[in-house]
């Protein structure tokens, strides 16, 4: 009975996960720049790795700032996703003399990028198959950079080559950042709400006009009242290649050597933005297509694909000109001067 019961579960995940978006953005750029929790800060306190439109800017005014209209290309698979996607670096801190290397990315399970991410637009909490997309000016953020607590339903770890886990944040992942040595990499996971209140684009903590269906983590087709509009639930895999960092003692009493650009060297503290910014209506019409199975994955037929050349080929300087360890540089401390949360 419990083995029909578990395959019953995975087959209706499987079922769901056919009719999705999951597509790669490449690196856009690699600084300190916020401009949804630091606007026009330069710099801001730690270095984030963006993707997306290369309109991204220190300043992007709400209802004002029009990513699509101001991009001439994007680092993602869909060429009508302007959208900007940012997440915290991730750093390798040397146990022998304490300096930091930024660790480097790689492409997730069948996709082609240069750095950056995979993004999901799932539909976990539709009702009737229907969804209603964001809407030009909408942002939010996902966790928090001062976080001391556990969540793993929606911020989370998989250690790859050493123990794998199914579903995104299952109980084979981890809150933390993994303790023993990850062969094939990390993969980090950052799960948005799937639930708006429909009429707040964005709130001052960039999380109150959203709300998670189940308390956290992948929806279900129960929005709360006071947030009754289901929306896409947007995913972000970040595939962190930690296989050189290859050193027994270094993982040991609970102990790892890497940290968050912000300091975390726990990882509790992951977090994600993200900001609006597909063209006209695509999305919602590949939103609308989900159910028809004519859009699934990153071959969806009711939007513009663009090749992962191009893709990959779109960049942008660093706005706030500094080293945040590029191409494999050591620096003597995290960019900023951050220091570690958890010594």
């Amino acid at each position: 009975m419990r083995d029909a019961l578990l395959l019953a579960a995975l087959s209706a995940q499987s079922a769901v996960a056919q009719n999705m978006l999951r597509f790669a953005c490449s690196q856009l750029t690699i600084e300190r720049a916020d401009p949804l929790v630091n606007p026009g800060l330069a710099p801001s306190p730690h270095t984030h790795q963006i993707i997306g439109g290369n309109s991204f800017n220190l300043t992007m005014e709400p209802g004002v700032y029009d990513l699509a209209a101001r991009s001439t290309c994007t680092t993602c698979t869909y060429s009508e996703d302007f959208s900007n996607y940012w997440t915290a670096s991730l750093y390798f801190r040397s146990p022998e003399n304490g300096t930091f290397q930024r660790v480097p990315q790689f492409a997730n399970v069948g996709l082609q990028q240069d750095g950056g991410m995979t993004v999901y637009y799932m539909p976990y909490s539709a009702v009737n198959g229907k969804m209603t997309a964001f809407k030009p000016g909408f942002r939010m953020l996902a966790g928090d950079p001062m976080s001391k607590k556990n969540n793993r339903a929606s911020i989370c770890h998989r250690c790859l080559g050493n123990g794998e886990g199914f579903a995104p944040c299952d109980s084979k992942d981890t809150g933390e950042l993994p303790t023993k040595y990850c062969p094939k990499g990390i993969r980090a996971t950052i799960i948005f709400p799937s639930c708006w209140d429909g009429k707040n684009l964005d709130s001052p903590d960039h999380k109150s006009h959203v709300a998670y269906s189940n308390g956290g983590g992948l929806g279900s087709p129960k929005c709360p009242s006071s947030h009754p509009v289901p929306i896409p639930q947007v995913m972000y895999e970040i595939m962190w290649d930690t296989g050189k960092y290859k050193n027994d003692a270094w993982y040991k009493n609970g102990k790892q050597p890497f940290v968050y650009s912000f300091g975390d060297n726990v990882g509790y503290g992951q977090h994600g933005d993200y900001l609006f910014g597909w063209k006209d209506d695509s999305l919602q019409r590949a939103m609308d297509a989900l159910p028809s199975g004519k859009c699934a994955n990153a071959n969806c037929s009711v939007l513009k694909i663009q090749s992962a050349k191009d893709a990959m080929a779109c960049k942008k300087k660093q706005m706030v000109k500094e080293d945040v360890g590029q191409d494999g540089a050591w620096l003597k401390e995290l960019p900023g001067g951050v220091k570690v949360m958890y010594d």
